[in-house]
């Protein structure tokens, strides 16, 4: 006779190895330890995720994750508008954010040109970074983008769509390996590469 507890384990592990860098001992793992706790614990878990999906906004100004309609960032009168940085995504912001050394508004693209995935130009908040510039009247833009092929192709693109506007353009230094995402690089070193920034050329 065939276990209905078994295949609602099965359907649960199925489920949480969809989550990245999830193996399906770990997923198993993961079950298991839901099981072992009070209902009302995995009902919080539970609820916690379906209202930060259903309720998590994207700023209107910078597209970063918010629990508001304008982030704290892009709030906040302490930041330097003058400076816009230029980042893949939120866990870059993250990043950043992360060694204190940075203090102006961030632009997340939500991803990085790829026409092998068939992730275009149009596919990302590019088409409103120069009306960004403006209304922010920015001085200087900070590609903060992988050192990556796809981060190289969507630097290239942006810097061609910002070249008639009277904006200084400029690229993290090479303290970032070739290859390496932000989010994965330390603190000190991403710091350091935002710091000594260098002129943004073709």
């Amino acid at each position: 006779m065939e276990n209905i507890s078994l295949r609602l384990l099965e359907n649960a592990v199925e489920e949480l190895n969809k989550l990245p860098g999830i193996g399906r001992k770990t997923a198993l793992r993961l079950a298991l330890f839901l099981l072992s706790q009070e209902r009302e614990m995995v009902e919080r878990f539970g609820n916690t995720l379906i209202g930060f999906r259903n309720n998590i906004r994207y700023c209107k100004h910078c597209h970063n994750i918010s629990d508001t309609e304008t982030c704290p960032v892009c709030a906040s009168p302490k930041r330097d508008r003058g400076q816009l940085c230029v980042v893949s995504d939120v866990r870059d912001v993250m990043a950043i954010e992360n060694t204190g050394m940075y203090d102006g508004l961030y632009h997340v693209l939500g991803g990085l040109i790829n026409p092998l995935a068939g992730i275009s130009p149009s596919q990302l908040n590019i088409a409103s970074l120069p009306g960004r510039i403006q209304q922010e009247n920015a001085q200087e833009v900070i590609l903060a983008l992988p050192a990556t092929p796809e981060g190289d192709t969507t630097s290239f693109y942006i810097f061609r769509q910002l070249k008639e506007l009277p904006v200084r353009v400029t690229t993290l230094a090479k303290g970032i390996a070739i290859g390496d995402d932000l989010e994965y690089t330390d603190e000190l070193t991403l710091g350091r590469s935002l710091s000594n920034r260098v002129e943004f050329k073709l």
